[in-house]
């Protein structure tokens, strides 16, 4: 397990720790911890193999990804935060939250899923086989057209296309065997048996226009959930990069309501 999480922690308040999405990195979550620090103490990480984190080159899980966050939380004084993931955030959202629910008091899955078909899994093993083959740049483009609705997309802002440009230039910097553990990962996360016993306050959030997880994902975490709420936002698969203004709005009254002052 890695020993070398890279962390950044502002704002005051309760704690919520930001969990990103497979290929990205914390400063996915630059916009939405910029709102949340008025009201929040948001703690943002790296996963292993992303960002400034330590490298693992051998194979792990989705579970091993949340003992690393579990190590983080108990660092943090080891009392219960609100944790918020999407995508591969939110799987390691869901293991956190049934294996360690004295670690988190609710939590956000955003556009995630529990468990993949043997065609979703198919796609994964192309995927880890090409970038094997020509490295991650090979599908970087693609993977960044799914993330984004095509309005977001090609927009001429300034600020959009800068924030578009350093999603890919991150996904591109990836090394291939690092991105392809990453990716196995994923590709192997089951969630289905930990969900049914998750009793903490969580809400799931899906995007409206997400290809890469696709409504009917969340649908099937929030059926696994109980007492689970379900939420949904205009957007693509990056939802939170997309529509911070309105993800953190979504997440932060949520969030707020379950703070036990």
């Amino acid at each position: 397990m890695p020993k070398s999480l890279n962390i950044v922690k502002e704002g005051s308040g309760p704690i919520v720790v930001l969990s990103h999405a497979l290929g990205c990195n914390l400063h996915m979550w630059d916009e939405v911890a910029q709102i949340l620090k008025n009201d929040f103490t948001v703690v943002r990480y790296d996963h292993r193999n992303h960002g400034a984190s330590e490298v693992c080159m051998t194979p792990f899980s989705v579970d091993d990804l949340a003992d690393d966050a579990a190590d983080l939380i108990e660092s943090l004084g080891g009392d219960p935060v609100f944790f918020v993931g999407l995508s591969l955030g939110g799987m390691v959202a869901q293991s956190l939250a049934a294996r360690y629910p004295n670690l988190v008091s609710a939590c956000v899955i955003a556009n995630s899923a529990e468990h993949y078909d043997d065609a979703v899994k198919k796609m994964w093993s192309d995927r880890i086989d090409r970038v094997k083959r020509e490295g991650v740049s090979a599908i970087s483009g693609m993977a960044i057209e799914r993330w984004f609705t095509p309005e977001y997309f090609s927009s001429e802002d300034s600020i959009t296309k800068a924030i578009i440009a350093g999603i890919k230039n991150e996904l591109d910097s990836f090394d291939s065997q690092a991105y392809s553990l990453s990716c196995r990962a994923v590709s192997g996360v089951d969630c289905r048996k930990g969900n049914q016993s998750i009793q903490i306050p969580t809400l799931v959030l899906f995007g409206l226009k997400d290809q890469a997880t696709p409504p009917a994902l969340s649908e099937a975490i929030h059926n696994s959930i109980q007492s689970s709420e379900l939420a949904k936002i205009d957007a693509a698969h990056l939802s939170a990069v997309e529509k911070p203004l309105e993800f953190a709005d979504i997440i932060s009254k949520f969030l707020l309501s379950k703070w036990d002052k």
